[in-house]
Protein backbone atom coordinates (compact mmCIF):
# COMPACT_ATOMS: atom_id res chain seq x y z
CA UNK A 1 0.00 0.00 0.00
CA UNK A 2 1.18 3.31 -0.83
CA UNK A 3 0.24 6.80 0.14
CA UNK A 4 -1.22 9.55 -2.44
CA UNK A 5 0.00 12.67 -2.41
CA UNK A 6 -2.85 14.90 -3.14
CA UNK A 7 -2.04 17.79 -5.73
CA UNK A 8 -5.00 19.87 -4.39
CA UNK A 9 -4.06 22.48 -2.26
CA UNK A 10 -6.83 23.32 1.13
CA UNK A 11 -4.38 25.41 2.50
CA UNK A 12 -1.91 28.20 1.45
CA UNK A 13 -1.08 30.68 4.56
CA UNK A 14 1.25 27.89 6.84
CA UNK A 15 2.89 28.79 10.12
CA UNK A 16 5.48 26.65 10.76
CA UNK A 17 6.22 26.03 14.90
CA UNK A 18 9.63 25.81 16.32
CA UNK A 19 11.92 26.66 19.29
CA UNK A 20 9.57 27.25 22.38
CA UNK A 21 11.26 26.50 25.57
CA UNK A 22 11.92 22.92 26.63
CA UNK A 23 14.78 21.01 26.48
CA UNK A 24 14.23 20.19 22.70
CA UNK A 25 14.57 23.66 21.55
CA UNK A 26 17.68 23.38 19.31
CA UNK A 27 16.29 19.92 18.05
CA UNK A 28 12.95 21.77 17.76
CA UNK A 29 14.80 24.51 15.49
CA UNK A 30 16.78 22.20 13.80
CA UNK A 31 13.41 20.70 12.35
CA UNK A 32 11.18 23.80 12.26
CA UNK A 33 13.63 25.12 9.52
CA UNK A 34 14.12 22.71 7.07
CA UNK A 35 10.26 22.03 7.00
CA UNK A 36 9.60 25.97 6.22
CA UNK A 37 12.55 25.69 3.76
CA UNK A 38 10.72 22.92 2.03
CA UNK A 39 7.46 24.23 2.03
CA UNK A 40 8.11 27.23 0.56
CA UNK A 41 9.62 25.33 -2.18
CA UNK A 42 6.61 23.23 -2.47
CA UNK A 43 4.82 26.86 -3.09
CA UNK A 44 3.16 27.82 0.59
CA UNK A 45 3.20 31.41 1.77
CA UNK A 46 5.25 30.51 5.14
CA UNK A 47 5.52 31.81 8.47
CA UNK A 48 8.38 30.60 10.74
CA UNK A 49 7.57 31.17 14.46
CA UNK A 50 9.80 30.60 17.20
CA UNK A 51 7.08 30.10 19.98
CA UNK A 52 7.10 32.02 23.10
CA UNK A 53 4.39 32.01 25.84
CA UNK A 54 2.09 34.47 23.71
CA UNK A 55 1.98 32.02 21.11
CA UNK A 56 -1.88 32.27 21.12
CA UNK A 57 -1.42 36.18 20.60
CA UNK A 58 1.02 35.61 17.65
CA UNK A 59 -1.30 32.95 15.71
CA UNK A 60 -4.20 35.52 16.48
CA UNK A 61 -2.69 38.38 14.46
CA UNK A 62 -1.18 35.80 11.77
CA UNK A 63 -4.33 34.55 10.96
CA UNK A 64 -2.64 31.28 9.17
CA UNK A 65 -4.86 28.83 7.11
CA UNK A 66 -3.07 25.87 9.14
CA UNK A 67 -0.15 25.30 11.74
CA UNK A 68 2.91 23.06 10.87
CA UNK A 69 4.32 21.88 14.54
CA UNK A 70 7.44 21.69 14.50
CA UNK A 71 8.01 21.82 18.35
CA UNK A 72 9.18 18.75 20.39
CA UNK A 73 9.64 18.33 24.18
CA UNK A 74 6.87 19.38 26.60
CA UNK A 75 4.35 21.93 25.86
CA UNK A 76 5.20 21.20 21.39
CA UNK A 77 4.52 17.42 22.05
CA UNK A 78 2.35 16.56 25.15
CA UNK A 79 -1.05 17.74 23.97
CA UNK A 80 -0.57 21.25 25.50
CA UNK A 81 0.12 23.26 22.10
CA UNK A 82 -2.38 20.51 20.29
CA UNK A 83 -5.37 22.02 23.22
CA UNK A 84 -4.56 25.44 22.42
CA UNK A 85 -5.12 25.40 18.61
CA UNK A 86 -7.97 23.67 19.55
CA UNK A 87 -9.37 26.72 21.29
CA UNK A 88 -8.09 28.75 18.50
CA UNK A 89 -9.75 26.26 15.77
CA UNK A 90 -6.64 26.66 13.92
CA UNK A 91 -5.89 23.18 12.15
CA UNK A 92 -2.46 22.20 12.64
CA UNK A 93 -0.68 18.95 11.74
CA UNK A 94 0.62 14.84 14.06
CA UNK A 95 -1.33 13.67 16.20
CA UNK A 96 -4.32 15.73 19.04
CA UNK A 97 -4.74 16.02 22.63
CA UNK A 98 -5.23 12.61 23.54
CA UNK A 99 -2.33 10.81 21.50
CA UNK A 100 0.15 13.59 22.23
CA UNK A 101 -0.41 13.74 25.93
CA UNK A 102 -0.79 9.83 26.14
CA UNK A 103 2.58 9.18 23.83
CA UNK A 104 4.67 11.66 26.00
CA UNK A 105 4.52 9.85 28.94
CA UNK A 106 6.46 6.62 28.23
CA UNK A 107 4.74 4.11 30.63
CA UNK A 108 1.41 4.85 30.27
CA UNK A 109 1.72 4.24 26.33
CA UNK A 110 3.39 0.90 27.43
CA UNK A 111 0.22 -0.10 29.61
CA UNK A 112 -1.94 0.93 26.29
CA UNK A 113 0.45 -0.90 23.92
CA UNK A 114 0.62 -4.45 25.57
CA UNK A 115 -2.89 -4.20 25.97
CA UNK A 116 -2.95 -3.93 21.90
CA UNK A 117 -0.96 -7.25 21.86
CA UNK A 118 2.44 -5.21 21.27
CA UNK A 119 5.26 -6.64 22.93
CA UNK A 120 6.99 -4.32 25.11
CA UNK A 121 9.31 -4.63 28.19
CA UNK A 122 9.04 -4.68 31.65
CA UNK A 123 9.31 -1.27 33.13
CA UNK A 124 8.36 0.73 36.80
CA UNK A 125 8.22 4.77 37.29
CA UNK A 126 9.68 5.89 40.57
CA UNK A 127 11.27 8.84 42.33
CA UNK A 128 14.63 9.39 40.89
CA UNK A 129 16.00 9.12 44.63
CA UNK A 130 14.51 5.83 44.95
CA UNK A 131 15.99 4.23 42.13
CA UNK A 132 19.06 5.78 43.20
CA UNK A 133 19.38 3.83 46.40
CA UNK A 134 20.00 0.62 45.03
CA UNK A 135 19.34 -1.93 41.89
CA UNK A 136 15.30 -1.46 41.70
CA UNK A 137 15.65 -4.03 38.40
CA UNK A 138 18.39 -6.79 37.59
CA UNK A 139 20.74 -5.16 35.46
CA UNK A 140 21.07 -4.87 32.95
CA UNK A 141 18.64 -2.23 32.61
CA UNK A 142 17.87 1.87 31.28
CA UNK A 143 16.47 4.09 33.68
CA UNK A 144 14.83 7.27 31.39
CA UNK A 145 12.47 10.41 32.11
CA UNK A 146 9.09 9.49 31.52
CA UNK A 147 8.36 12.38 29.19
CA UNK A 148 11.56 13.80 27.66
CA UNK A 149 12.66 13.20 24.26
CA UNK A 150 15.58 12.91 22.31
CA UNK A 151 17.39 10.50 24.62
CA UNK A 152 17.81 13.35 27.46
CA UNK A 153 18.89 11.78 30.22
CA UNK A 154 19.15 7.93 29.17
CA UNK A 155 21.03 5.92 30.91
CA UNK A 156 22.40 2.33 30.83
CA UNK A 157 23.15 0.05 33.67
CA UNK A 158 25.53 -2.65 32.62
CA UNK A 159 25.50 -6.07 34.74
CA UNK A 160 28.80 -4.92 36.46
CA UNK A 161 27.81 -1.80 37.93
CA UNK A 162 27.18 -2.55 41.26
CA UNK A 163 25.49 0.81 42.55
CA UNK A 164 22.46 2.94 40.48
CA UNK A 165 23.57 6.06 38.35
CA UNK A 166 24.21 8.14 40.68
CA UNK A 167 23.51 11.52 38.90
CA UNK A 168 19.89 10.78 39.92
CA UNK A 169 21.14 12.67 43.19
CA UNK A 170 22.14 15.67 41.68
CA UNK A 171 19.74 18.51 42.58
CA UNK A 172 20.75 19.59 38.84
CA UNK A 173 19.02 16.69 37.21
CA UNK A 174 16.93 18.78 34.79
CA UNK A 175 14.18 16.08 33.31
CA UNK A 176 12.02 15.34 36.63
CA UNK A 177 11.12 13.78 39.93
CA UNK A 178 9.40 10.81 37.75
CA UNK A 179 11.44 8.02 36.20
CA UNK A 180 11.24 4.78 34.02
CA UNK A 181 13.50 2.16 35.19
CA UNK A 182 12.89 -0.78 32.07
CA UNK A 183 14.51 -3.94 31.57
CA UNK A 184 17.62 -3.62 28.44
CA UNK A 185 17.13 -5.35 25.50
CA UNK A 186 19.95 -5.72 23.74
CA UNK A 187 21.16 -5.81 20.01
CA UNK A 188 19.83 -4.05 17.13
CA UNK A 189 17.95 -0.31 17.43
CA UNK A 190 15.37 -0.49 14.39
CA UNK A 191 12.06 2.27 13.81
CA UNK A 192 8.93 2.69 11.45
CA UNK A 193 7.66 5.46 10.49
CA UNK A 194 3.67 5.58 9.58
CA UNK A 195 1.96 8.15 7.16
CA UNK A 196 -1.47 8.24 7.66
CA UNK A 197 -2.77 4.43 7.54
CA UNK A 198 0.36 3.36 5.81
CA UNK A 199 3.94 2.07 7.62
CA UNK A 200 6.95 2.98 5.43
CA UNK A 201 9.31 0.81 6.18
CA UNK A 202 11.78 -0.32 8.63
CA UNK A 203 15.60 1.68 9.19
CA UNK A 204 18.52 -0.10 11.19
CA UNK A 205 20.31 2.42 13.29
CA UNK A 206 24.08 2.00 14.06
CA UNK A 207 25.71 4.30 16.53
CA UNK A 208 29.02 5.27 15.43
CA UNK A 209 30.83 6.18 18.28
CA UNK A 210 28.45 6.42 21.21
CA UNK A 211 26.93 3.24 23.22
CA UNK A 212 23.28 3.78 22.11
CA UNK A 213 21.14 5.78 20.10
CA UNK A 214 22.06 8.91 22.21
CA UNK A 215 21.59 12.85 21.36
CA UNK A 216 24.78 12.95 19.41
CA UNK A 217 24.14 9.71 18.05
CA UNK A 218 20.86 11.19 16.28
CA UNK A 219 22.12 14.96 15.18
CA UNK A 220 25.32 14.87 15.08
CA UNK A 221 25.98 14.22 11.23
CA UNK A 222 27.97 11.04 10.86
CA UNK A 223 26.40 10.18 14.59
CA UNK A 224 24.63 7.40 13.30
CA UNK A 225 24.44 5.15 10.08
CA UNK A 226 21.38 4.05 8.80
CA UNK A 227 20.10 1.42 6.90
CA UNK A 228 17.01 1.23 4.84
CA UNK A 229 15.80 -1.16 5.31
CA UNK A 230 16.53 -2.87 7.32
CA UNK A 231 18.66 -6.36 6.51
CA UNK A 232 16.54 -8.19 9.13
CA UNK A 233 14.26 -11.23 7.97
CA UNK A 234 11.19 -10.76 5.61
CA UNK A 235 8.87 -12.49 9.14
CA UNK A 236 10.75 -9.90 11.81
CA UNK A 237 10.56 -7.04 8.98
CA UNK A 238 6.62 -7.59 8.37
CA UNK A 239 6.02 -7.58 11.88
CA UNK A 240 7.58 -4.36 12.76
CA UNK A 241 5.31 -2.43 9.87
CA UNK A 242 2.55 -4.43 11.05
CA UNK A 243 3.54 -3.88 14.98
CA UNK A 244 3.96 0.04 14.55
CA UNK A 245 0.49 0.11 12.38
CA UNK A 246 -1.20 -1.22 15.48
CA UNK A 247 0.76 1.28 17.88
CA UNK A 248 -0.29 4.25 15.59
CA UNK A 249 -4.11 2.87 15.74
CA UNK A 250 -3.84 2.36 19.66
CA UNK A 251 -2.65 5.47 20.82
CA UNK A 252 -4.61 7.63 18.90
CA UNK A 253 -1.75 9.27 16.54
CA UNK A 254 -2.67 10.83 13.24
CA UNK A 255 -0.75 12.30 10.45
CA UNK A 256 2.84 11.22 10.95
CA UNK A 257 4.13 9.34 13.63
CA UNK A 258 7.74 7.07 14.37
CA UNK A 259 7.81 3.42 16.40
CA UNK A 260 10.97 1.97 17.97
CA UNK A 261 12.20 -1.30 18.57
CA UNK A 262 15.00 -3.68 19.96
CA UNK A 263 15.84 -6.38 17.99
CA UNK A 264 17.94 -8.66 19.89
CA UNK A 265 18.97 -10.82 17.13
CA UNK A 266 22.72 -11.51 17.55
CA UNK A 267 24.82 -14.39 17.68
CA UNK A 268 24.15 -14.83 21.32
CA UNK A 269 20.74 -12.87 21.16
CA UNK A 270 17.56 -14.75 22.13
CA UNK A 271 15.39 -12.91 19.43
CA UNK A 272 13.33 -10.83 21.46
CA UNK A 273 11.41 -7.94 19.74
CA UNK A 274 9.91 -5.24 21.92
CA UNK A 275 8.55 -1.84 21.09
CA UNK A 276 9.96 1.15 23.24
CA UNK A 277 7.59 4.08 22.26
CA UNK A 278 5.78 6.04 19.49
CA UNK A 279 6.99 9.81 18.74
CA UNK A 280 3.88 11.73 17.88
CA UNK A 281 6.23 14.58 16.78
CA UNK A 282 9.63 12.88 15.04
CA UNK A 283 12.37 14.95 14.31
CA UNK A 284 12.69 16.49 10.60
CA UNK A 285 16.42 17.23 11.30
CA UNK A 286 18.80 16.34 8.23
CA UNK A 287 19.70 13.66 9.85
CA UNK A 288 16.31 12.60 10.93
CA UNK A 289 14.55 9.10 9.89
CA UNK A 290 11.81 10.03 8.72
CA UNK A 291 12.45 11.94 5.71
CA UNK A 292 14.68 8.99 4.72
CA UNK A 293 12.19 6.83 5.59
CA UNK A 294 9.52 8.43 3.07
CA UNK A 295 11.67 9.14 0.40
CA UNK A 296 12.35 4.69 0.73
CA UNK A 297 8.59 4.81 0.22
CA UNK A 298 9.08 7.06 -3.02
CA UNK A 299 8.34 10.75 -1.61
CA UNK A 300 10.60 13.83 -1.58
CA UNK A 301 10.45 16.12 1.03
CA UNK A 302 8.18 18.35 -0.21
CA UNK A 303 5.86 15.69 -1.01
CA UNK A 304 5.91 14.70 2.61
CA UNK A 305 5.53 18.19 3.75
CA UNK A 306 2.88 18.74 1.65
CA UNK A 307 0.75 15.53 3.07
CA UNK A 308 1.66 16.53 6.58
CA UNK A 309 -0.21 20.47 6.01
CA UNK A 310 -3.06 18.76 3.84
CA UNK A 311 -3.82 16.57 6.22
CA UNK A 312 -4.05 19.14 8.93
CA UNK A 313 -7.19 19.32 10.86
CA UNK A 314 -8.56 19.83 14.44
CA UNK A 315 -10.42 17.68 16.15
CA UNK A 316 -7.31 15.07 16.02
Amino acid sequence: MSVTISTERRYQKIAVLMGGWSSEREVSLASGNPCADGLERAGYDVTRVDVQRDIAHVLEDLKPDAVFNALHGPFGEDGTIQGMLELLQIPYTHSGVMASSLAMDKQRAKVVAKAAGIPIAPSKVMHRLEAAEKHVMMPPYVVKPVNEGSSYGVLIVREDMSTPPQELYSDEWPYGDQIMVERYVGGRELTCAVMGDVALGVLDIIPVDTEFYDYDAKYVPGGSKHECPAKIKRNIYQKILTLSLKAHTAIGCRGVSRSDFRLDDGPMGTGELVWLEVNTQPGMTPTSLVPELAEYAGHSFEELLTWMVEDATCNR
